[in-house]
């Protein structure tokens, strides 16, 4: 993708999510980079209804689509925000993992365990296809 200069807030998480696999291109649904968003806005941890509720008003007063934006899809967005440990939930809230910086976060939770991994399995392809 292009460098992150002179972008939407919005446009430049949607180029995150593309990057860690989170949306694919050309996916019609992209309610997930609005579940980040509406969490990196918020200074506090907030309920999934909370979540899809400001979810649908940023939807509509930027006029998109509604698509996805049922309450069973915004938790399944969550889990996948949670499962790349962006967020965190605590009790029935959910936030950033420990209110932290993205960047930091990439660095310390995606970048020494993650991806290590994932260039593991990727190696094993390689040497299988010979």
């Amino acid at each position: 993708y292009e460098r992150p200069y002179k972008m939407s807030k919005r446009e430049l998480i949607k180029k995150l999510c593309l990057s860690i696999g989170l949306l694919q291109p050309g996916d019609s649904r992209d309610v997930i980079v609005d579940v980040l968003l509406i969490l990196l806005e918020s200074k506090e941890g907030l309920e999934s209804e909370t979540i899809k509720r400001e979810v649908v008003k940023y939807r509509k007063k930027n006029k998109l689509q509604l698509k996805g934006v049922a309450g069973s899809n915004v938790r399944r967005q969550l889990k996948r925000l949670k499962d790349m440990f962006l967020i965190e939930r605590i009790g029935n809230d959910y936030r950033i993992n420990e209110n932290e910086d993205l960047a930091r976060i990439f660095e310390e939770k995606i970048e020494k365990y993650y991806i290590p991994s994932i260039v593991s399995r990727v190696k094993e392809y390689f040497n299988a296809v010979k």
